[in-house]
């Protein structure tokens, strides 16, 4: 059967001479693989570009079940293309990673997909916080959102226990980088006066933590390229 629903573009592997196979992050199915054939030739019926990393499209295509690959019907774009620019691109294909490495197949996520529609759209996407945050919504989405149990007496967040503990080990982060991590826990956060080493540095600790708690999150490198470009 067909099915209408949109989706984001994760992943794109060249398939024979002029097909591809994408990974899309569908509202209505979650992470799939479509085949699209002649994308790579002259006179492609799809253009490559909009094949971009989370690249929003308007989706028709077939669904089988009981196929790991299936094709797509129609495309085209949701909305008009944003500005490509070193900043935008960065953070774009850090979430891009974050979601490739994190999702699996056929497990619906609509608010999850609503929030990365949303904060994809946004032109310029806002950079300061962005990384930090994308990490924690996906993390509450995906059921290993840290637990805010910040307190003079547990003032140290412990990347393995996924909570704040009373005393330091070596999965503990720093009582100054735990208090930067509860700020951004709590749900009245608007925004956080901190140097740009600090979300460097909290950026590392929140992957640390996806790399102990799923297994999939592993070789990781997009962060190294976002904190080139944000220097």
């Amino acid at each position: 059967m067909t099915l209408s629903t949109p989706g984001q573009v994760l992943h794109v592997t060249p398939y024979g001479d002029s097909s591809v196979i994408v990974k899309v992050f569908t509202r209505q199915l979650g992470l799939r693989s479509y085949i699209i054939k002649g994308v790579r030739s002259r006179n492609a019926r799809v253009k490559q570009n909009l094949l971009q990393p989370l690249t929003s499209l308007d989706m028709v295509v077939y669904d089988n079940p009981h196929t790991d690959l299936n094709h797509v019907k129609e495309l085209s774009p949701r909305h008009p293309a944003q500005p490509s620019d070193p900043v935008n691109n960065a953070l774009r294909f850090f979430m891009t990673e974050v979601l490739y490495k994190t999702l699996h197949e056929a497990e619906p996520m609509p608010e999850l997909f609503d929030y990365v529609d949303e904060t994809t759209t946004n032109s310029p996407l806002p950079t300061a916080h962005l990384p930090i945050t994308f990490l924690l919504t996906v993390a509450r989405h995906m059921g290993i959102e840290p637990l805010d149990n910040h307190s003079p007496h547990e003032p140290y967040f412990d990347l393995q226990e996924g909570r704040f503990v009373s005393a330091p080990c070596e999965t503990t982060l720093s009582p100054a980088l735990s208090s930067m991590l509860h700020t951004y826990l709590d749900s009245s956060f608007t925004a956080h006066h901190s140097s740009l080493d600090e979300r460097r540095s909290l950026i590392d600790a929140l992957i640390a933590y996806f790399q102990l708690h799923l297994s999939s999150f592993r070789d990781f490198t997009s962060h190294e390229i976002l904190h080139t470009i944000l220097k």
